[in-house]
């Protein structure tokens, strides 16, 4: 069993909590299936107005109209916004407004009882030890914050919201870049050394890393192989079972 000494624990989801397959086959299909029918109901909302103003203002939206046929009418109607929505996520684009559009969707399936949140099954019995043992808990994902507090305060076993203290998405920056656990740690109020990163992506321990972050590589199932000068740089474990983590004293 791998040892760390840690104030607080800052996790990833997907590939570490819960599977890949989840995200790339449930949610995304999900919003790709009803945005359609969440702008319809919503346009005339000031929350909904403003996500499709800050859609329309990505670089990205000028690359589709090139792209695309048969769009709406300059007015830019739910058609167009729809097909957009659909383009950013087969591209996999982390695009705010994106993500933001994303988690009202999801709120809707998840308040529907089509959605449950994933998590692996050694995933609560972690968090709950963890707690005990007087370590801090947040989350970073690329996913919106809603679209976090959704999965895990409606995960296939149970709530898991009571064991988080604090949740970051891309508002922190993006998750391949240092300074984005730099302000993370800010946020925290931590040291960067006293602060563990889970997650199951190379670039991301990388940057984690150098901002002074101790780190580990998850390699659930599914998860993009590690080359051997991966498993050597870092700390490779197959789930959270295989990981002893201890609270830091004050000193």
């Amino acid at each position: 069993m791998t040892e760390f000494t840690a104030k607080t624990i800052l996790s990833d989801i997907e590939g570490t909590t819960t599977s890949i397959s989840f995200v790339k086959d449930k949610l995304f299909p999900y919003a790709k299936e009803y945005t359609k029918d969440y702008l319809e109901q919503t346009w005339i909302n000031k929350e909904t107005s403003e996500i499709v103003r800050e859609l329309f203002e990505l670089p990205e939206f000028e690359v589709y109209k090139k792209e695309a046929t048969n769009l709406g009418d300059e007015s830019y109607d739910v058609y167009t916004v729809n097909g957009f929505v659909k383009y950013l996520i087969d591209k996999d684009l982390k695009l705010g407004p994106l993500k933001k559009l994303q988690g009202l969707v999801w709120e809707k399936g998840y308040e529907k009882g089509d959605l449950k949140g994933h998590v692996y099954p050694d995933v609560p019995e972690a968090f709950k030890r963890w707690k005990e043992a007087g370590l801090r808990l947040a989350i970073y994902s690329s996913g919106s914050i809603k679209a976090q507090q959704l999965l895990f305060g409606q995960t296939e076993l149970g709530n898991l919201l009571p064991y988080i203290s604090g949740h970051f998405d891309t508002t922190s920056g993006h998750k391949q870049e240092q300074q984005s656990y730099v302000n993370i740690a800010k946020a925290l109020g931590e040291e960067p050394c006293d602060i563990l990163f889970l997650t199951d992506v190379v670039k991301e321990a990388e940057a984690a890393r150098k901002a002074g972050l101790q780190t580990v590589i998850l390699a659930r199932p599914g998860n993009a192989p590690l080359t051997d000068d991966d498993k050597t740089q870092y700390t490779v474990v197959n789930d959270f079972e295989s990981l002893k983590i201890k609270l830091k004293e004050s000193s």
